[in-house]
Formats: structure tokens, sequence, C-alpha cells
């Protein structure tokens, strides 16, 4: 048995949630799993001298906890799978021929350095900033974005978090989250599927 973990992160709206889930359909014996799920609760989030809630932090995050479950489809993907109600596709390969994928995907999940280690592709979805404003404002959130919240907390932590990560981690590929999904999503399952083909090759 073989498995591949790949990043999916960027921005908040970037995209990186469309092409996860469109990565999913297309990779076989793949599954998610994602950064948002593991928020703490908003009454434990503290809030900067602004009264905003500083979310966008890893302190915002369970991350022990999606550590736990990151290390839970290391050691056993196949029944990883099974728990979260989606059943490994069985192809002519045996088992120990199977590839398990899983995608991990976050706004934050290359600044974490112990899961950022795990990663054998890493992908980052990025898109302007009026982009990002206009997407940001058009979602509901809970709890809702409070009036400043993009400018005053979002997109300042969002250039503050991406500068630490570019200066931590290197070998990410940067996606224009402003190209037609298609072509993304065809890109990067092109390139996923070579990485697989090269875990064969180094047997």
């Amino acid at each position: 048995m073989k498995t591949l973990v790949v990043g999916v992160g960027g921005m908040t709206n970037g995209g990186k949630s469309t092409l996860s889930q469109s990565l999913r359909q297309q990779i076989p014996n793949s599954c998610i799993i994602a950064q948002d799920s593991y928020f703490k609760d908003d009454a434990v989030v503290p809030e900067d001298s602004s009264g905003f809630k500083q979310y966008d932090m890893l302190d915002a995050l369970h991350m022990d906890t999606m550590m736990s479950d990151v290390e839970s489809w290391r050691r056993d993907p196949e029944s990883f799978l099974k728990r979260r109600g989606l059943n490994p596709e069985r192809t002519a390969l045996s088992v120990d021929e199977e590839v398990f994928v899983l995608i991990v995907e976050g706004f934050l999940i290359f600044n974490y350095r112990p899961l950022n280690e795990l990663f054998d592709k890493r992908y980052f979805m990025e898109i302007p900033y009026d982009v990002c404003k206009r997407r940001r404002s058009s979602r509901v959130y809970t709890p809702p974005d409070p009036p400043g919240y993009f400018d005053g907390h979002v997109w300042p932590m969002y250039l503050k978090n991406r500068q630490e990560m570019e200066s931590m981690v290197s070998g990410i590929v940067f996606l224009d989250g402003l190209e037609p999904k298609e072509e993304l999503l065809a890109a990067v399952c092109k390139d996923v599927c070579q990485e697989i083909d090269r875990l064969w090759e180094k047997d």
C-alpha cells in the first residue's frame, strides 16, 4: 500500500474547498480533512484591541485534534475511509498495490510545521484583494463578520501568515484562483497522478 498526502492551502474564499472536493471526486481512494472543521468554540477565541475575534491564527484551531486525525489516516487509510462512510475503491490491483490519497485543505495548513512536514505535494490558491473581499462579503458566517472585519483583521492576517509561510516552506505551487475551475483541476490532477506514478518508480 502506498500513501500520498496533498496540501491545498490558500486565502479565504480562494477556491481551495472547491478544488479539494473536485480532486476527491477524480482520485480513487482519496478523502479530505478540512482545517475549518477544527475551529475552537467562539467563546474561547480571543479578541484584538479592536474587538475583532482572532480566527485567522493557529491558536484558534484544535491543531492537536487535526493532527490526530491525519495520523489516524496515515496508520490505516482504508479503515479511515470506512469510518467516514467512504468505501475504498477496489481495482484490479491487490491491497498492497493500492494508493490512498489524503487531501488536507485549509488556510493555515502550511504554517503548522508538524503538518507541513507530511505533505508530498503543496498547492496554494490565491486571488486578488478586491475579489477576495467581494466573495467574503457575499458569504454568511457563524458568527457573522462584524463591520470592518475584512480590512481590519482578515486581510492583514492573510498577509502576515503568507509572509510567514513563504519564509519557512518551499515547494509550494501557487495557483491563480481566477483561472477556470476545470483548468485548475486538470493541472493539479495531472500533477498528483504523476506523483503517484513516481511512488511506484521508487520501488
